[in-house]
């Protein structure tokens, strides 16, 4: 037996944490005990049902997880070696990661880099992740930290919060973009330059705005990254991994057409595995771990669903670490 967080939709929807039979464990090469998990947006909306990101019924939720392999068919994984996981579907199609116990295919696993602790990485999380994709495809653009100044949107969230830490070590001067003006300390002390108000961003505003950034992180969609656009630079870049405030875009070609902005998009769940490894090796050697620890709430997986509901409502800064074994 081993617990779980479990999402069922038989006569409707229930979300509960329950011990579950081994034998019910999906198919797949790799059995490992995770240690720790952590909520993402994407869990929240799972756990609260507030989006269809459940494929299959019934559903252990949980996206990412990280712990040690217990079993293996995969030519790659032996008992005893440490595993990191985003993605890939679990969580979605596939039992997930929130849960002392979980059976994945050897493919979708990362060996988590000696640097990192397990709980380390699900302080990380597929946000972090993200928030890592997005600074690579910065660079990869070519944006430097004398470029000028990287816009950071959601920022008290866990794409924004890992980003900040991230921008800020490597020299970046970086604009915190927040709804909430009394986390401005936080958000300074992760690394970024100035705190904006994002309501300055999240309405309807011109297709070509004044120039101010060079590069823009944005998690949140709709408005704030239209209006994001019209204020890049000429030659910029905006990497674009979230759909927070929604996922229709108003904006227009002129961005692109006028100022050779680039939109790069961000995607994480499917990212090959060179680009994974990538990710990994560099949060392993560019994030602090006293920021990252700033950021982590730790809570056991019995507290996991009332938390997805906090996440959900805006209530949670930082990341979530579900400690999922005793």
């Amino acid at each position: 037996m081993f617990k779980a967080l479990l999402l069922e939709n038989e006569n409707g929807f229930k979300a509960s944490v329950q011990s579950i039979e081994k034998s019910r464990l999906p198919p797949g090469d790799v059995t490992v005990a995770v240690a720790y998990s952590t909520l993402n947006y994407k869990d929240g909306l799972a756990i609260t049902n507030q989006s269809p990101v459940v494929r299959q019924w019934p559903m252990v939720a949980g996206i990412d997880g990280a712990g040690t392999v217990l079993e293996s068919n995969h030519p790659d994984w032996k008992a005893g070696d440490i595993f990191v996981h985003n993605g890939w579907g679990v969580g979605e199609t596939h039992w997930g990661c929130l849960a002392e116990t979980a059976r994945l295919k050897g493919d979708w696993l990362i060996k988590l880099p000696s640097a990192l602790t397990p709980r380390q990485a699900m302080a990380i999380g597929t946000a972090g992740y993200t928030a890592m994709l997005c600074v690579l495809a910065l660079e990869d653009q070519g944006v430097k930290p004398e470029t000028g100044e990287v816009l950071v949107t959601g920022a008290t969230g866990g794409v924004g919060s890992v980003a900040i830490a991230l921008l800020g070590k490597l020299g970046y001067t970086v604009v915190a973009a927040t709804g909430k003006a009394s986390e401005a300390a936080y958000l300074t002390s992760l690394g970024a330059k100035a705190v904006m108000d994002r309501a300055l961003l999240s309405n309807a505003g011109k297709p070509l705005q004044k120039e101010r950034w060079a590069a823009v992180v944005d998690p949140v969609g709709s408005h704030t990254l239209a209006n994001a656009l019209a204020q890049t630079r000429y030659g910029g870049v905006v990497a674009a991994c979230g759909l927070a405030q929604g996922l229709d875009l108003p904006t227009t070609v002129m961005p692109f057409i006028l100022r050779g902005v680039t939109l790069a998009g961000i995607d994480s769940v499917m990212a090959p595995h060179a680009k994974r490894q990538r990710a990994w090796h560099r949060l392993a050697q560019d994030l602090d771990p006293t920021l990252l620890e700033s950021m982590i709430e730790e809570i056991p997986l019995e507290a996991a669903i009332g938390k997805a509901h906090e996440l959900i409502a805006g209530q949670v800064r930082g990341r979530v670490v579900v400690k999922t074994s005793l």
